[in-house]
């Protein structure tokens, strides 16, 4: 990912490119889920560590593609209000968007940042650029071939990078308790 963040970046102009918002985005789900698995802290260490690869301290992880009942709250803030945000502070002319929680440049990536948030930017006389997913990225595709190789092997290690420990092969029955419904049938209960 920190490939396409870089060649994102260096569309901005280098006297500006220090200053720029990197707007990591990720799918947004219910913060009841959210509570109950490790979702935003791999995001937010996913950030992190691109940050700190590329020294692009202005960075925040922002979400998209939010569903379901307004009454249930999701993870926040969503891409368009951060870009409002960004608007009412000021200050800000380029915008970065990194879908760090995607792995390829599918609808909801088109539709939501590069038909939304770039029609919004546009508004806001902002220049935006969109870093292209992982894909088929020759990194990532050994990457994923690694992880394979490491999990058929059973004396293999289990390597990681950042703060977080390598997930385990198979989970627990109680990892990610699934909803259920309360004696009134009416609220979820996790």
């Amino acid at each position: 990912m920190a490939g396409r963040v870089r060649q994102a970046l260096a569309k901005v102009p280098g006297q500006r490119r220090k200053a720029a918002s990197l707007l990591y985005t990720a799918h947004s789900i219910p913060t009841i889920m959210a509570q109950k698995c490790d979702y935003e802290k791999q995001l937010t260490e996913t950030g992190r560590l691109v940050a700190e690869e590329l020294r692009h301290d202005n960075w925040r992880l922002v979400y998209q593609s939010r569903s379901g009942p307004v009454s249930e709250p999701w993870l926040q803030p969503d891409i368009l209000d951060c870009l409002r945000e960004l608007k009412e502070r000021g200050g800000c002319s380029d915008v970065v968007i990194a879908p760090i929680g995607f792995v390829s440049d599918h609808m909801e990536i088109l539709f939501d940042l590069d038909t939304q948030a770039r029609q919004l930017c546009e508004e806001f006389g902002y220049q935006m650029v969109r870093a292209r997913t992982v894909g088929t990225h020759a990194r990532f595709i050994r990457m994923i071939r690694e992880l394979i190789c490491e999990r058929l092997d059973e004396d293999k290690p289990r390597l990681a990078l950042g703060t977080l420990r390598p997930r385990p092969d198979f989970c627990a029955a109680d990892c990610c308790p699934a909803p259920s419904r309360s004696a009134a049938g009416s609220r979820t209960v996790l």
